[in-house]
């Protein structure tokens, strides 16, 4: 067990699940909130704004166009490992989708919060650190 689900096996006070097990849609629960919180504290870095701006600017990166534009940033950059993961969260379906949202897009978006989630959840800070910020920065320089 490493440091992080250590910390997370003393802070929850139950055993850690295995990720590879988990259903893909489970880590793109997870994914979701982990990859809003990377988006939120880069634009508190980068952005002098009111909280509608940041919300507003959160809003693109976070939508289902925004996570499909920043996959394609770092989908040449996924080990064989991730690009799998990332397939089992494209792949599954969740029966719903966002009347805003292509298909695509979304089914892109939740598989790259499945990525997320499988980083966070077995303790590879530093890799989904370094996806994010790739994905996030790309974004300024595309439109989104």
């Amino acid at each position: 067990m490493n440091m992080h689900e250590q910390a997370l096996s003393a802070f929850l006070g139950l055993p850690q699940r295995d990720a590879r097990q988990m259903p893909a849609l489970t880590l793109a629960y997870i994914g979701d909130t982990v990859y809003d919180l990377y988006v939120r504290t880069y634009l508190m870095h980068t952005l002098d704004g009111n909280a509608h701006a940041l919300h507003l600017a959160a809003a693109k990166l976070v939508s289902a166009a925004g996570q499909a534009a920043a996959f394609r940033r770092i989908e040449p950059l996924l080990t064989e490992e991730e690009a799998g993961v990332f397939r089992r969260g494209r792949n599954a379906h969740s029966g719903t989708v966002p009347k805003n949202a292509q298909v695509s897009d979304y089914r892109i978006a939740t598989g790259l919060e499945a990525l997320i989630g499988y980083l966070y959840w077995t303790g590879a800070d530093a890799r989904a650190a370094e996806l994010m910020q790739l994905a996030v920065e790309g974004a300024e320089h595309h439109g989104i």
